[in-house]
Order: C-alpha cells, then sequence, then structure tokens
C-alpha cells in the first residue's frame, strides 16, 4: 500500500500542477474514509524555490525524502532545462524506478525521466505541444502524443496540465480502489475517469460539448450496460444513421463508442467487485461482458490486473453479503 509521497519542484515550477498533485495526494480526506499519505514537498536545493508565475514556494525538504517514499512525483520542467536537467532530479529518477517505486510525471515532467534513461523502450507521453520535441531529444522513447496519459509497469507519464489530473485519479484507482477515488473525484469536482486522448484538444478552436441527444444516449446505455449496445441500436435512439452517430460521438467524447462502452463496462465492474461477492460470470453477465474469461481480458487491459486481484484488494462486501451470494 502507498503511504509515502515527495513531490519534486525546482525553479519554474508550475503553480496550477504543482497545485493538482498536492490536491490529490496531499489533503485529508479521513472525513470521507480515504487513508492520508504522507506528503512532502521535496527541491534539489531546500529554500527558496521560484514560479514560473514570480512568486516563491519555501520548500524545506531536500531530496532526501525522495529516495525512500513510494510516489515520487515529478512537476513539470521549464523549457529552458530541458536540454540541462539537474543531476540531482536525474538520480532520484534513477533511483525510484530501480527500486520499483511508482513515479509520475506531470507535463513536461516526463523530460526529466528521458534525461535519467529510464523511459528508454517505453512508451510515454507529455504535452501534444512538446511531443516532437521529446521524440527527438530521446529517440529510444516511445511517444505518444494523442493520450492523456501513459502507464509503463510503475512509470505514469502525463500530458499537459488538466490530464495530470487523470493520472493521479488513475494511480489513486490501482492503489486506493474505485470506490474510494470516486470520493477523491467528487470532491475535486472532476470526473473519476475521462475518455479520449489529447487529440479531441488540439486544433480545435472552440470546445465541443456533447449534444443533449448523444448525451442522453450515453446516461441511457451507462444504465444498461448489461444489454447488447451495438451501434445501429444506439443511433436509433439518437435518431442518426450508425454513421453519422459514430463520426459525432468520437468527435464529441473522444472515443469510440465501443471503446467507450468499454470503459463504462469495466468500471462498472470495478464497483461490482468492491461492493459484491458475485460471481465472475455473474458480474461479466450485469456489465454486459457476457463471460468471465471477456471479463478478465478487458479488464487487464484496462487496468493492468485480474478481477480476482482487484477483488482481493479492494473488496469492501461484508460477511453477511459473501454468504448471502
Amino acid at each position: 500500500m502507498m503511504k509515502t509521497v515527495a513531490c519534486v519542484v525546482q525553479d519554474g515550477f508550475a503553480p496550477f500542477e504543482f497545485g493538482l498533485a498536492c490536491e490529490a495526494f496531499g489533503l485529508d480526506r479521513s472525513n470521507d474514509g480515504v487513508p492520508n499519505f504522507d506528503f512532502r514537498v521535496v527541491a534539489p536545493r531546500p529554500g527558496a524555490v521560484a514560479s514560473k508565475m514570480g512568486f516563491s514556494l519555501n520548500v524545506e525538504h531536500d531530496l532526501s525524502f525522495a529516495y525512500e517514499a513510494d510516489l515520487v512525483i515529478l512537476c513539470p520542467v521549464p523549457r529552458e532545462y530541458w536540454g540541462r536537467i539537474d543531476p540531482l532530479l536525474i538520480d532520484v529518477a534513477r533511483d525510484a524506478v530501480a527500486r520499483g517505486a511508482w513515479v509520475l510525471t506531470i507535463c513536461s515532467g516526463s523530460f526529466i525521466l528521458g534525461a535519467a534513461g529510464v523511459l528508454d523502450g517505453r512508451r510515454a507521453t507529455t504535452h501534444w505541444m512538446y511531443a516532437d520535441v521529446m521524440a527527438d531529444m530521446y529517440p529510444l522513447v516511445d511517444v505518444d502524443p494523442d493520450v492523456l496519459f501513459v502507464q509503463d509497469e510503475r512509470i505514469i507519464t502525463s500530458a499537459g496540465t488538466a490530464a495530470g489530473i487523470d493520472a493521479c485519479l488513475h494511480l489513486l484507482r490501482q492503489e486506493l480502489g474505485a470506490e474510494l477515488t470516486n470520493r477523491i473525484a467528487r470532491r475535486m469536482v472532476v470526473p473519476p475517469q475521462r475518455d479520449g486522448g489529447q487529440a479531441q484538444f488540439i486544433d480545435r478552436p472552440i470546445p465541443v460539448v456533447p449534444s443533449d441527444s448523444l448525451a442522453a444516449v450515453a446516461d441511457w446505455a451507462v444504465e444498461h450496460l448489461r444489454e447488447d449496445l451495438g451501434i445501429e441500436r444506439l443511433a436509433a435512439r439518437a435518431l442518426m444513421s450508425p454513421r453519422t452517430f459514430a463520426r459525432r460521438f468520437k468527435a464529441e467524447y473522444g472515443a469510440t463508442p465501443a471503446a467507450w462502452l468499454g470503459r463504462q463496462r469495466v468500471l462498472h465492474a470495478q464497483r461490482m467487485l468492491e461492493r459484491s461477492a458475485l460471481s465472475l460470470d455473474r458480474i461479466a453477465e450485469e456489465c454486459g461482458f457476457g463471460s468471465a474469461g471477456v471479463l478478465r481480458q478487458n479488464f487487464s487491459r484496462v487496468l493492468g490486473t485480474t478481477p480476482t486481484a482487484y477483488r482481493a484488494r479492494f473488496s469492501c462486501a461484508d460477511e453477511t453479503e459473501f454468504s448471502a451470494a
């Protein structure tokens, strides 16, 4: 279980990205039943650390805590430092990866991992504006510019700004489970899991808001996940042709209807694994996967673990519920 979190900042840090790391891991949410983390802000050199917005943060801790933390968060690195990453940050990154700690980068924080060489041969991401630069600087890294975040083993790299929230919640979901992570998301007033990727935000001057018809269909689909939800059926409810519906859905939700439904079914399976003792076959039926085998395949692909392992870690069903099932 993750207990200690080190958030690393340096001169030129971005206040928003730093703040969301503090929000996700540093607040006391014990009143909501969420365990607290030992969260500390650290810097290569303690003292006044200047932000890029003209104010400074007084950091009390050096990097010592980062060498023992269960999670090391690397905040964005100013562009002027990309070609000369602080050796102290490189050492921390290499150590964290070598000892199997979680490492999470927000936006250009991934350039630290690139300089450390720990992303070589791995898939990673960063802000879409910087993806080409990162790919040129670190050709051994498979840079994906079209996703909100990437997890490769225990390394999570996120895209720009708000995508850091998605990455933080993704990690919290693996450590705390869906139910507690949903409580955190509600407190943050953000969706617990966002579909789509950076591509939906690139070169689009006017943001697209899901139409009433598509929102109504999406809400209906979530309530009927156990049923056969082919695109023809969904399109009919939206009073559109399948081709038009698929195109509109992808444009407005950032994912195909099939991919979006698959993610919603996995989310529902997580909740059922946490709250009930139903068999995997029954959960698969209720979520629309059809069989336990298909459930396992989709669950492992999305979350990187099996339904059985997930239940063993996060189940909150009581003894009465287990015996009743």
